[in-house]
């Protein structure tokens, strides 16, 4: 076991072990200075911290891991599901979220390991082969988005809810809408990186953004920290994936029959 943990720490970069405690410190010190507000809930301050700080944690594991190309960020991201899910129902809040969790981010985890277990790079077994979408594809999605966030955000506006914000105040209406908006695109995320698409950075991107606006009219300034994370992490992954398969030749990654059927460029770091 000990050998196994020496593995795992030595194949952390030095940028990666200090922008990872980095941001742990931060969190730690943004929780004891700017404590998050839950005086309309019937709730103790320290468990809603202690959630906030466990879903920090967790979540820039997973990004690290991911941006190393590891199938075993999907294990951390289940946990993350469970911290994130349990927020959620204490909070009153950000429901399109929880059932996006439930219904979809824990089957495509699951199912996400294998895929990638599936498709290891043929020289070193430890990254997984990536790859990038076309660019009608991505008009596609982005018009598929925009349907969701107003479908679903105008069916969370007529849900009466006792949350952090009062009910049918202008500030809960634009949460409903950010967090159907924030759904779609986590949806779109999960399928990117089941298939192991350099998108998915640019969806952390957008997320990110939209989950800063959220926790802003939420008062979850601790969970700011993860978002400065995300943002960093992101443009370090997407260089990264983007290494990857600009050096690897069209048809080194993933299989033949993917190639031709899904028609997406392969690629490698």
């Amino acid at each position: 076991m000990k050998e196994r943990i020496v593995k795992i720490w030595n194949s952390f970069t030095l940028y990666e072990k200090i922008w990872f405690f980095s941001v742990i410190v931060l969190t730690i010190v943004v929780a004891i200075v700017f404590p998050s507000s839950v005086e309309n809930l019937d709730i103790n301050p320290a468990l809603i911290m202690g959630l906030y700080v466990a879903d920090v944690f967790t979540n820039v594991l997973c990004e690290l891991l991911i941006s190393k190309q590891s199938k075993w960020n999907f294990m951390v991201s289940l946990l993350v599901e469970v911290i994130e899910i349990v927020t959620c129902i204490i909070i009153g809040e950000r429901f399109a979220t929880m059932a996006t969790t439930i219904f979809f981010w824990i089957p495509i985890d699951i199912i996400s390991f294998i895929n990638w277990n599936r498709h290891l790079d043929r020289e070193r077994k430890e990254l997984t082969a990536v790859r990038s979408l076309k660019g009608w594809q991505e008009a596609l999605i982005l018009l598929g988005i925009a349907a969701w966030t107003v479908g679903v955000g105008y069916l969370l506006t007529q849900i009466d809810n006792e949350g952090l914000l009062e009910a049918n105040s202008t500030e809960e209406i634009i949460v409903c809408y950010l967090d159907a908006m924030v759904s779609a695109v986590a949806v779109c995320n999960g399928i990117f990186i089941f298939l192991r698409l350099k998108e998915q950075w640019i969806a952390w991107y957008v997320d990110a953004a939209l989950e800063c606006v959220i926790n802003v009219l939420l008062g979850q300034w601790v969970l700011l920290v993860l978002k400065a994370a995300y943002f960093t992490n992101t443009t370090y992954g997407y260089i990264k994936w983007t290494k990857y398969i600009k050096s690897h030749k069209e048809g080194d990654s993933g299989t033949e029959e993917e190639n031709n059927s899904i028609q997406i460029s392969d690629n490698s770091l």
